[in-house]
């Protein structure tokens, strides 16, 4: 592989310490959710900061499929959602929903550019057969 781009995070204290990236833009406190057995409170925890990962990710490679389709997006969205939960071998285990919506675009458009998109993002990949990913696509009501 040929990097392209090297991301650096150090975290201290797991999920209930702080993060920070090397160039120092990445930089604050973690907290685990009360679902979890933790204290909760107004910080981010990894599964948020994964689907803001994922989401944008996703985003850029639905733009370039859209690109190379002569696609206009609009004023297009990606919501992630990522769920933590157990296995049936009570194993923790995550999962994704991936809601695109895409103003103004037919929904066998729209399908063929998230379906594409999900080939290309790097996310997509290094997630394939390891969790489950549900792609939904939210269209304008005509």
């Amino acid at each position: 592989m040929k990097t392209l781009y090297t991301a650096t995070v150090t975290t201290k204290g797991a999920r209930h310490g702080h993060t920070s990236s090397d160039d120092g833009v990445l930089d604050m406190k973690l907290s685990m959710p009360k679902s979890l057995g933790g204290e909760g409170g107004k910080f981010t925890n990894p599964e948020q900061l994964f689907a803001a990962g994922y989401s944008a990710c996703f985003g850029s490679a639905l733009e370039a499929v859209a690109k190379n389709h002569k696609v206009d997006l609009g004023d297009f969205s990606v919501t992630a959602i990522i769920d933590l939960g157990k296995t049936e071998e009570d194993e923790l285990q995550l999962a994704a929903i991936l809601d695109c919506y895409i103003p103004g675009v037919d929904v066998e458009t729209g399908e063929k550019l998230i379906n594409e998109a999900h080939e290309v993002c790097p996310y997509s990949r290094a997630t394939r057969d390891n969790i489950d990913v549900t792609l939904n696509l939210l269209v304008d009501e005509e």
